[in-house]
């Protein structure tokens, strides 16, 4: 989903896994989409240390851009997005786009353990998030 995304968006994009997402990387951003799966209803473990490690040297220094958020979950997805909305609120961050949930309908242990594919579909939303976003910093809506 975020190699999707960081298409739709072109030269614009930096993609990023959350381990290489360092304070001064992100402070040279000028937006942020953030990418995760949703675990047990919450955002992966990886996510969580990014922003645990880039918060405060971050705090009251990115007020006012933009992000928006890419979810994979297996059944709802509300549970990350909301803990990277609640954390984002302290960035003073806004939501340029609705939050994009893939939902990959995995219920069963085999399912939950199988590798998952992203339909075709939702990969061309990630995409068109990717170019709105992109288009937005473009042309300074956001």
């Amino acid at each position: 989903m975020a190699a999707a995304i960081a298409e739709g968006a072109g030269e614009r994009a930096v993609l990023l896994t959350a381990a290489e997402s360092m304070p001064a990387l992100l402070l040279g951003a000028e937006g942020f989409v953030f990418v995760c799966p949703e675990n047990l209803g919450s955002m992966s473990g990886q996510m969580k240390e990014m922003f645990d490690r880039c918060y405060y040297p971050l705090l009251g220094r990115v007020e006012g851009r933009p992000y928006a958020t890419a979810i994979s979950a297996g059944s709802d997805g509300t549970g990350a997005c909301s803990q990277i909305d609640r954390i984002v609120t302290g960035w003073r961050l806004r939501r340029m786009a609705e939050p994009l949930i893939v939902n990959l309908g995995a219920q069963t242990p085999e399912q939950i353990r199988s590798e998952k594919t992203v339909s075709e579909h939702d990969l061309g939303l990630c995409r068109d998030l990717g170019s709105t976003f992109a288009e937005g910093l473009r042309m300074g809506i956001f």
